[in-house]
This record gives structure tokens, sequence and C-alpha cells, in this order.
């Protein structure tokens, strides 16, 4: 059955950073949310390519040759086998994320944060 997710609400559930949260299911896709601040890890995703959409406030996507600002309502998509780090240097950044299902926020099961339901 069809229903409707309150992101704002999703979001006041939890306060711990860099610990996605799956809010929906479609087709073989989650849709997470996450907060974070500071610096994550360097990283990439050798099978999929991974989806960022900023909810709040300013997310630097980093690449080894360039870096990418983005502010509310901007969204990156990061191609797949892509080395990346995102970093929220400036507070707290609140973002929704597509990814399949399963998938380790680190490209490693060993060293991922599992995304656990709410």
């Amino acid at each position: 059955m069809a229903t409707k997710i309150n992101l704002a609400e999703k979001l006041s559930r939890f306060e711990d950073h860099w610990a996605p949260r799956i809010v929906a299911r479609y087709n073989d896709n989650e849709v997470r949310l996450v907060k974070v601040e500071g610096e994550f890890l360097w990283h990439s995703h050798e099978d999929t390519d991974e989806l960022f959409l900023v909810l709040a406030g300013e997310l630097e996507m980093e690449f080894r040759d360039r870096t990418e600002v983005l502010g509310e309502g901007e969204l990156i998509v990061v191609p797949r086998a892509t080395e990346h780090r995102p970093c929220a240097r400036k507070g707290e950044v609140k973002l929704l994320l597509i990814d399949p299902k399963e998938m380790p926020n680190t490209g490693d099961p060993a060293t991922a944060t599992v995304a656990v339901e709410i």
C-alpha cells in the first residue's frame, strides 16, 4: 500500500552522522536519509552510480581532480567507479540518497555503516 513519507519527521528521529536510514524502497533501490558533518572517507562504488540530493546545508563533493559544492535543492550523481569523498565542513548537512538495496555506504561491506529502516 502506498503511503506518504514526511522527510522532516523522519530526519527528526535520529541525530547520528554518516549512518543512513532507509525511508522507502522501490524496485531494487532504497531511498535513504542521512545527516553528515565533517569529512567522510575516500571511496568508490564499482558497480553503481550514487545520487546525493542536499535537503539542508552545504555539501562539498571532492573528486581527485576537483570539488563540487552543492547547496540546498541541488543534487549530484557520482558515476560508478569514481573515487569521491563527501564533506560537510560548514556544519551539519541533511541528504537524501538513492542507492541500490543493501549497497554499503563506503563501497566496502567491511567498513560500511549498515543502513537501517525507520
